[in-house]
């Protein structure tokens, strides 16, 4: 075959690729499509009903500290009582600066969709500039309705930033650090913030019975932990609506103990408002004022998964929450507490069930321990959300996830991630059984992960929201001068427990960065022995082999190219099937891919190759239920191709093309075009030719239709003849003469992690029976 003729039949229809919104016809309105999600408004009953539910969800954590606070930051006892209001003075400050400021009134804002967290952020940083570590990324990805970056000007501090960011790969590979370490202590203090919660609360059992065992109150513990776990698989929307009014009444509760102590014992702690006390705090007793701040940084606990919680929640509902109702009563609550210990200051140890009131004892024991179960289902769910996040960017091996609410995309389930959680937070419990070095282990968790948000905050705010760089500079001063401290405070307490996060995110740390480091190295290998084109049309359009009836779905990881599991097969095998579908499944840095929007299809060489190649793009919030057919979905797609490419036929590839509604389709009278049986997104598009220059084809409808019906019958064909899944088994092995540490981490941590983790044939419910998967070894 001479090469004109094969490069005119390979220009003929090759490169159409069904989700392209070109800058022409749709400039306007996708660019309305990408700002959607922010645009969204609700009335002022919807916020302040979603402002009552976020209670229930977002702010159990942070509203269980007073459980423990000045336990913590006294634990030897209180040997002056102006030492109190001291700490009540950090502890105001502390909440005012942090929560209240940083995060709810800034951080917030940097929200991925409604998704917080660190890897919501790292998202955002992957979108505007190339930071990615698997460049797999193409530039139809950026046209996705809910993908949005910015353009910078040449010389703008946000395009130097950018470029900086860009240069080199050590810098991404900080980044991606950060983000792990940030990511790990989160998961940490899913594991701790149960722990403490549950066993302060269950704490109150030896205040009504001193003389009881301290092994009584962790056994209660243990049973609420395990009893709290075990209940994870029914999902947070079966209970929502109880745990917001637990949390409300908790609230109101503490914030009027609170005000009843203050009238009642000392109100002159109030002048701990004056900030001229943290510093006499900090001279009476230098070394001790510094070494209690690990204690006074447990009344900001909870910040975090305050914002890796927002999920469901307009960040304008969680701001009319916090600083209307939890922000208040938790002042009153801390307030109440220290007016209390002034004058008894020997009750440190159980100052807030001996500040209760003694007729509301027993029901406010009730309320605390259920709020001490709603802040661990809080903390569990956001590991759950960020370990999901994860899985999806490649940083951590593939488990089971099960979306447990049909109303809330967030809400999910991770079965091995949720037994593994309650075996560490009853080690913990039972290993520890003391508050004071469970403290101290919870808030080296905190602060660490307080630190990483700080640094991811400065090129977010230089690069998505192009602040000025004094804005920048004064939010990361004002973060630090209040996070360093506290950081360098436990980290003086990590002989006495602190050590206990460090060892767990070490564990996350290493089992993320390795499964990472495999994921990258697997991509490589696929991108540098891709089999060019030029091969595949030296073998013609029989490939060289005998075409049996079928359709064959290889799977790649690469978005272009034919990978090398396919001339490895054909290799081997002397037949291929009549049709052959290259499918890629990957993740972009966005919370979710609209499924009208999910497939990308392309002809792969002329026509009677009959190859072709599909890419399925899923954002990091995206799941494949048991309910989704992906074969079916596959063969949707390609047939829809099917049709738009021959109703295109005839134009030119300057021509452009748009995707318009069915209804705009109608209006022309067309409707007869587009087969009925095409499912989720057949029915909603057609394609029509966009304005161009010397195209003035036009094609009989008949024909058109008689074509479209030809290759359809044909696919329907191959697929009745049989579907088969080929799927590459890439073995990553480290070379002989690598060091210990790498055959190590290699070898037997990321074999290990291959071998437990689920197939990408559970994933997308590929019948065992159409399986075939395609073994090679690759050595780094």
């Amino acid at each position: 075959m001479a090469s004109g003729s094969v490069d005119e039949e390979m220009n003929k229809g090759s490169m159409w690729e069904l989700d392209q919104n070109l800058d022409q016809p749709m400039d306007e309105e996708a660019g309305r499509l990408r700002n959607m999600y922010r645009e969204k408004k609700f009335s002022a009953i919807l916020v302040m009903r979603l402002a009552f539910q976020s209670l229930g969800v977002v702010f159990g954590d942070l509203g269980t500290s007073p459980l423990y606070v000045f336990y913590n930051t006294f634990p030897r006892g209180v040997e002056d009582a102006e030492d109190v209001i001291g700490a009540l003075s950090l502890i105001i400050y502390s909440l005012t600066l942090i929560p209240l400021l940083k995060y709810v009134f800034v951080v917030l804002r940097a929200n991925d969709n409604g998704q917080g967290g660190t890897f919501a952020l790292y998202s955002l940083l992957c979108r505007h500039a190339k930071v990615n570590t698997i460049p797999n990324q193409h530039r139809t990805d950026e046209q996705l309705t809910t993908y949005s970056r910015h353009t910078y000007a040449e010389n703008s501090l946000a395009a130097k930033v950018k470029r900086w960011l860009e240069s080199h790969a050590y810098k991404k590979n900080a980044l991606l650090i950060l983000v792990l370490v940030g990511t790990c202590m989160a998961i940490g203090d899913g594991i701790l913030t149960p722990v403490i919660s549950v066993l302060s609360a269950s704490g109150g059992i030896k205040f009504d019975h001193p003389k009881m065992s301290n092994d009584i109150a962790v056994l209660f513990a243990v049973v609420i932990l395990v009893g709290l776990f075990s209940m994870q698989h029914y999902g947070v929307d079966k209970v929502g609506w109880l745990f917001a009014p637990i949390v409300l009444l908790w609230f109101l509760l503490i914030g009027a103990i609170g005000a009843v102590n203050i009238w009642k014992h000392d109100s002159s702690v109030l002048k701990a408002f004056n900030p001229v006390y943290i510093y006499r705090y900090f001279r009476r007793g230098k070394r001790e004022s510094w070494m209690s701040l690990g204690g006074i940084l447990l009344s900001i606990t909870g910040t975090e998964a305050l914002f890796a919680d927002l999920c469901h929640f307009p960040v304008l509902a969680v701001q009319i929450a916090f600083t209307l109702i939890v922000f208040p009563c938790l002042l009153l609550a801390y307030t109440g507490q220290a007016a209390y210990l002034v004058h008894n200051t020997e009750h440190v140890s159980d100052a807030f069930y001996r500040s209760i009131p003694d007729g509301i004892y027993w029901p406010m024991f009730i309320i605390a321990t259920a709020a001490a179960i709603v802040a661990s289902q809080a903390t569990i769910s956001a590991t759950f959300s960020i370990i999901k996040q994860a899985l999806a960017l490649g940083c951590f091996p593939r488990v089971k996830v099960v979306h447990t609410s049909r109303k809330f995309l967030g809400q999910i389930y991770i079965p091995d991630i949720n037994w593994v959680l309650m075996i560490l937070c009853i080690a913990v419990t039972v290993g520890f059984k003391n508050q004071i070095q469970i403290g101290n282990a919870y808030g080296t968790a905190v602060v660490i992960v307080m630190v990483v948000t700080t640094f991811l905050m400065i090129p977010i705010m230089l690069l998505v929201w192009r602040s000025h760089w004094i804005l920048v500079s004064i939010f990361t001063a004002l973060s630090l001068l209040v996070e360093l401290p506290y950081l360098s405070a436990v980290l003086f307490k990590i002989d006495q427990g602190g050590w206990v996060p460090l060892v767990i995110a070490a564990a996350f740390l290493i089992i993320m960065y390795i499964w990472h480091y495999g994921t990258v190295k697997r991509y490589e290998f696929e991108m540098h022995s891709k089999v060019s084109m030029a091969w595949i049309l030296g073998l013609g359009p029989s490939l060289g082999l005998v075409r049996v009836p079928g359709i064959g779905f290889v799977y790649t990881e690469l978005a272009s190219g034919v990978p090398h599991i396919f001339s490895h097969f054909i290799t081997n095998l002397p037949a291929i099937h009549s049709v052959v579908v290259f499918v890629c499944v990957k993740y972009l840095p966005v919370y979710t891919v609209p499924v009208e929007e999910r497939f990308l299809v392309k002809r792969i060489g002329p026509k009677n190759f009959h190859m072709f190649r599909c890419v399925a793009r899923y954002g990091y919030k995206d799941l494949h239920k048991k309910d989704d057919d992906f074969e079916k979905m596959l063969f949707d797609s390609l047939s829809l191709f099917v049709q738009l490419e021959t109703m295109m036929e005839g134009y030119s590839d300057s021509d452009e093309y748009s995707l318009l509604t069915q209804q705009q389709m109608m209006e022309n009278g067309d409707d007869n075009t587009l087969s009925s049986n095409v499912d989720y997104s057949c029915s909603s598009y057609d394609i029509q030719p966009a304005q161009s220059q010397g195209s003035n084809i036009v094609r009989s409808s008949s024909q058109t239709t008689q074509t479209i019906s030809d290759e359809l019958e044909y696919l329907n064909r191959c697929k009745e003849a049989g579907v088969v899944h080929i799927l590459g088994n890439t073995m990553v092995r480290a070379r002989r003469e690598s060091i210990i540490v790498k055959r190590i981490a290699v070898d037997y941590i990321y074999a290990f992690l291959r071998r437990i983790c689920r197939e990408n044939s559970v994933i997308f419910n590929v019948p065992h029976e159409s399986l075939l998967n395609v073994g090679q070894i690759y050595y780094i």
